[in-house]
């Protein structure tokens, strides 16, 4: 019975796995190569869009993925985009010239927008998106809440751009934040399986990284309620990392799947804090049967 209980979470890894992402930055077009040599064919790939960023300079990584036969999702930071005319050109060209189907729309946490938009919900309210070509869209989900919008404004939020992206015919799913409690993120697709049930959930992994970077992103990203939860079980920066293995993620995430008739994750996504090879490396492992031992 353990032996086939073994089985069926290591196959249902794989199938999160094969089914998954991972993101790469925007100025390392070249890093395309490198995922294609390790991933199959139609991999979605995310370009972030960091501050640092135009929108205009991820085009040439979104071209490069495609050409190396992996599918290009553009991320977009709603408060980055300087105007309605910005984005409207970015997408047309994302189309265009690199075949995007979908995008990642995130509010991003500039403390002031760069244009017309304050959050996320403004590029899907004015109908731009579907206007463009894009056919499906990815909402951010946050296991352990947001630093500074309430968990009831959370969810409100999410019941407005789901009817918005339905009533444009976009199809919608959503991308969740990395978290290092793996309970916490069970529970959480939980609750968006109870709300939203026919709405599919990918669910983001730290990816393998050295420990004092993790740490870094995490107190950028959020998830601090979860990094001094381990603090308090005694574990510091050294052993953070090993911890917080995505192996252990992706186990909690499959034992999940294995308990329901008709599981809402569809897959899982690799944050890799620029260590794209890393991440793809770790991904290839699991996809061929390498998992992570329990």
């Amino acid at each position: 019975m353990a032996s086939a209980i073994a089985t069926e979470q290591t196959e249902t890894m794989m199938e999160l796995a094969t089914c998954g992402s991972l993101e790469m930055n925007a100025d390392r077009a070249g890093d395309a190569r490198t995922i294609a040599d390790l991933l199959p064919a139609g991999t979605k790939v995310y370009v972030n869009h960091l501050p640092r960023n135009a929108l205009s300079e991820t085009l040439r990584s979104l071209e490069a993925l495609r050409t190396a036969g992996l599918e290009p999702v553009p991320h977009v930071a709603a408060r980055r985009v300087s105007s309605r005319a910005t984005l409207k050109r970015f997408l047309q060209q994302a189309v265009d010239a690199a075949g995007v189907r979908k995008i990642l729309l995130i509010g991003g946490d500039d403390p002031q927008p760069s244009g017309p938009y304050r959050d996320s919900l403004g590029p899907l309210g004015d109908g731009l998106i579907a206007e463009c070509g894009i056919q499906e869209v990815g909402l951010a989900g946050y296991p352990e809440g947001h630093a500074r919008i309430p968990r009831a404004a959370l969810a409100r939020a999410m019941d407005e751009k789901l009817a918005l992206a339905s009533a444009q015919g976009l199809s919608a799913y959503v991308l969740t934040q990395f978290s290092f409690a793996p309970q916490r993120v069970i529970e959480y697709c939980a609750e968006l399986a109870q709300r939203w049930p026919e709405l599919p959930v990918y669910v983001g992994l730290a990816g393998p990284t050295e420990p004092l970077r993790l740490l870094r992103f995490a107190q950028r990203c959020g998830v601090s309620a979860s990094l001094r939860a381990l603090r308090a079980q005694g574990f510091g920066a050294a052993r953070l990392v090993t911890h917080t293995d995505p192996g252990e993620q992706l186990q909690a995430v499959a034992r999940y799947c294995a308990a329901r008739r008709a599981c809402n994750v569809v897959g899982v996504h690799l944050f890799s804090f620029g260590g794209v090879r890393e991440a793809a490396d770790w991904l290839n492992g699991v996809i061929a049967g390498r998992a992570p031992a329990d």
